[in-house]
């Protein structure tokens, strides 16, 4: 049988009380006391459960993860991988537990994220990405818990916090770059408008070119998709119209790959024929020849400053609402 908090009482001569305050974390307790407790924890090699502390304390030491995504459209993106190991590593450092969320749809997320929270299992949220659609924030926004959203918030919430890049500058600074090596026939490979990131991105290729007063071209402007194989036949569609760009901005990481494999399909050299810049990370920019041009996400910054920010309020402590996380471009020799 696992041993028990009386086990640790008994074992450490204190009340069950002073074991049950050392477990929660609690302040008033003798050096002396706190010091028997736990070595009488160690001895006895006592597992906490979990859930008979949340219901005589404030609740588990957790949080909770959430993509807004389905499993389907997030495997294979190393955007989510890279930020979830972030997270929970942080995480780890803190004492807290972390509870990874997937689901079908969004109403399946609030409901999964309200009964966790009305059970006190949870003590902060999460999201790994911001969708357009922002009532899943007015909802969320009715609990006294924070909720650290990774992407951008255009609401004004009291709960609800960001901590993001600049997509709309980063992405004119990236289509300026190829305008200033003399490309005029740009398209852009993009991931579905479902979400204020691919809307900005989206956004900033445009204006760009709407500075530089060259046209907006529909066919040229084409959705890839959340999946390697969606994203493999945009970029055989995007390379199979009668006039071929000559540069391509890509939103994220797996419209550069496919991009790249498509090129060699066709035997389209880059960057000779073809330049490539958008949204990498540093792996990419290892296996591919030529490296991409332009911004290697800094997934990792992204996941650790969004636990700095939630356990801050967790604490109770001061932080911004929003938080804007630095980017560096690099126009490398995937450029002609």
């Amino acid at each position: 049988m696992s041993p028990t908090i009386y086990d640790i009482a008994r074992v450490s001569g204190v009340s069950k009380s002073t074991v049950s305050r050392v477990l929660n974390k609690q302040t008033n307790i003798s050096p002396e006391a706190r010091e028997k407790v736990l070595l009488a924890i160690e001895q006895l090699n006592y597992q906490p459960n979990k859930l008979a502390r949340a219901l005589t304390s404030s609740g588990f030491d957790a949080i909770m993860v959430i993509s807004t995504r389905s499993a389907k459209t997030t495997a294979g993106n190393p955007f989510f991988s890279e930020v979830l190991h972030a997270i929970t590593a942080k995480a780890e450092d803190e004492g807290f537990d972390v509870i990874l969320q997937t689901s079908h749809s969004s109403e399946d997320d609030l409901q999964k994220c309200e009964s966790k929270i009305k059970q006190k299992m949870i003590k902060g949220i999460i999201m790994l990405s911001s969708p357009a659609d922002e009532s899943f924030f007015v909802r969320l926004d009715s609990y006294n818990v924070p909720v650290v959203v990774i992407g951008k918030v255009e609401g004004q919430y009291q709960h609800v916090y960001s901590v993001d890049t600049d997509n709309f500058r980063d992405s004119v600074a990236l289509t300026d770059a190829l305008i200033l090596r003399g490309h005029k026939n740009i398209a852009c490979l993009h991931a579905p408008l479902d979400y204020h990131v691919s809307i900005d991105r989206l956004n900033g290729y445009k204006t760009s070119l709407q500075n530089h007063d060259y046209p907006l071209r529909t066919q040229w402007i084409v959705d890839g998709g959340y999946t390697h194989e969606s994203a493999l036949d945009a970029a055989r569609n995007l390379l199979s119209q009668p006039q071929l760009p000559d540069a391509i901005f890509a939103t994220d990481s797996l419209k550069i790959m496919s991009l790249y494999r498509v090129a060699a399909e066709k035997n389209i050299n880059i960057p000779q024929q073809l330049a490539v810049v958008g949204y990498s990370n540093e792996m990419l920019s290892f296996i591919l020849t030529p490296s991409p041009g332009g911004i290697d996400v800094p997934t990792r910054e992204l996941g650790e400053q969004s636990c700095d920010l939630l356990f801050k309020r967790i604490a109770g402590k001061a932080s911004p609402q929003a938080i804007t996380v630095s980017t560096q471009i690099a126009l490398t020799a995937s450029l002609a």
